[in-house]
């Protein structure tokens, strides 16, 4: 199977590309900017009859949560309609698509995990140009699966482990929120999670969601992260916990965004590790360079 992934640089891409090299049977290739650009209308559609995969992995994205508050244009081009012409583009020649979503589509005022089905409500652009994609992709090619995950993190790129970690090199405390409560994800067990859909033909046209097993706060995954660093010798620091009214944003985050994974694992056979065990691993790989 020959496997398109949008986006190269990213935390998901590269997780893909690592896993994907695991699997003699798939040929994974990651293509990114300038040859395929979601903001530039046509070089997404070129790029995919260039190629002519067999699906399509929408990992590309505009991901400044904040920023999109002031680039509500630019989110919407990327997340929005870029993702439909993926997916129009796959369809036009065959290809399903994986499309990435977010937990962000959701408002965090519920009580228990999110299910699919639940009603979604962002609470701003990112999360509102996200759902605007999913949109997209259910319109345009009937051969889709759409995969919503949370608080990614991994050995790539920008995150929230590897932003702790630089932290605590240099101070003895850090202030993390401790009032917003989600799945800590890793990026690499999604990764395994996707390429295993990516292998079934089940579940086309739904959606789903996979994030890591167990919830905790921002103040916890720091605790825990610090804890693990600790144990391999590598930095670690104090959690003050803070309120999020301490820590003011452009734009709002759901208090609570468990995601209830479930579905994924029952109709794919695929278990997703508890958090605290992907943290262990991320945190290891890092300490060992």
């Amino acid at each position: 199977m020959r496997i398109l992934v949008t986006g190269r640089e990213g935390q998901l891409a590269r997780s893909l590309s690592e896993r994907g090299a695991l699997h003699a049977e798939l040929e994974v290739e990651c293509v990114g900017r300038p040859e395929l650009d979601l903001g530039e209308r046509g070089s997404v559609a070129a790029a995919i009859q260039r190629l002519e995969p067999d699906l399509v992995i929408n990992a590309a994205a505009y991901t400044a949560v904040d920023q999109a508050e002031s680039e509500p244009d630019l989110a919407y081009s990327v997340n929005a309609d870029g993702a439909g012409e993926i997916a129009r583009a796959a369809h036009d020649i065959g290809a399903g698509i994986i499309q990435i979503s977010t937990d962000y589509v959701f408002d965090g005022k519920a009580a228990a995990p999110y299910r699919e089905e639940a009603p979604t409500n962002p609470l701003g652009v990112y999360g509102s140009s996200k759902l605007a994609g999913e949109e997209q992709v259910r319109s345009g090619n009937p051969d889709h699966l759409i995969i919503r995950t949370s608080w990614v993190y991994s050995p790539f790129g920008r995150n929230f482990l590897k932003t702790m970690l630089r932290l605590a090199a240099d101070h003895d405390e850090v202030r993390v929120v401790a009032d917003q409560i989600g799945c800590p994800t890793s990026a690499l067990d999604v990764a395994d999670a996707i390429l295993a859909a990516a292998q079934s033909r089940q579940g086309r046209g739904r959606t789903y969601h996979v994030a890591g097993r167990g919830s905790c706060t921002w103040a916890q995954f720091a605790e825990e992260i610090f804890r693990r660093s600790s144990e391999f010798g590598g930095p670690f620091a104090a959690v003050v916990p803070i309120p999020t009214t301490d820590f003011p944003t452009p734009a709002a985050r759901p208090h609570y965004s468990v995601l209830d994974s479930s579905r994924f694992e029952q109709e794919f056979g695929f278990v997703m590790q508890r958090w605290e065990d992907s943290t262990r691993e991320i945190v290891g790989r890092l300490a060992r360079g």
